[in-house]
């Protein structure tokens, strides 16, 4: 009786070139899972800002004195401006997390082929993209921040 039989391997794909990959892997991987927690943030943000526009927006059209319709008028504008940054700043997130996820995948295929030279080119020009998007995702990110500093606004008649 004979032992088992060796599956052959394919070129490239012996198990060190596997574990090299998936280590290579790993900090992208871990990249990925803080680009979606800052969606997350993103996106929760997001839902309030439209919740109180679409408020907002209802009392508006139930009609009321000129003072508050004033304000509320001030305020969906400025909800408007923060709805267009928030928007902004998911997308170009959201992108970097695509190219990140790319980044992944030629990771692994850099590992099971012979073009490294190219593919490890393109992983560098993925990476750079995906910092670049992260970048402008965080710059959208604080433009909605400040707009929503700045038209935060207490009402000191309200506090005599």
């Amino acid at each position: 009786m004979t032992g088992p039989a060796e599956v052959p391997t394919p070129p490239g794909m012996e198990a060190q070139s596997i574990t090299e990959a998936v280590s290579l892997a790993l900090a992208p991987i871990f990249l990925l899972a803080g680009i979606g927690a800052l969606l997350n943030v993103m996106t929760q943000r997001l839902g309030r800002v439209v919740d109180r526009a679409r408020y907002l927006e209802d009392v508006m059209e139930r009609g009321e004195d000129a003072e508050p319709y004033r304000r509320h008028k001030e305020e969906l504008a400025a909800l408007g401006s923060r709805i267009r940054a928030a928007n902004r700043a998911i997308y170009a997130t959201s992108a970097s997390a695509l190219l990140v996820c790319l980044v992944v995948a030629l990771l692994f295929f850099e590992q099971l082929t012979p073009f490294d030279v190219f593919v490890f080119a393109l992983v560098a020009a993925l990476f750079i993209g995906t910092m670049g998007l992260l970048t402008v995702g965080l710059a959208f990110f604080l433009r909605e921040i400040a707009i929503a500093q700045r038209s935060l606004k207490v009402r000191t008649d309200l506090l005599r």
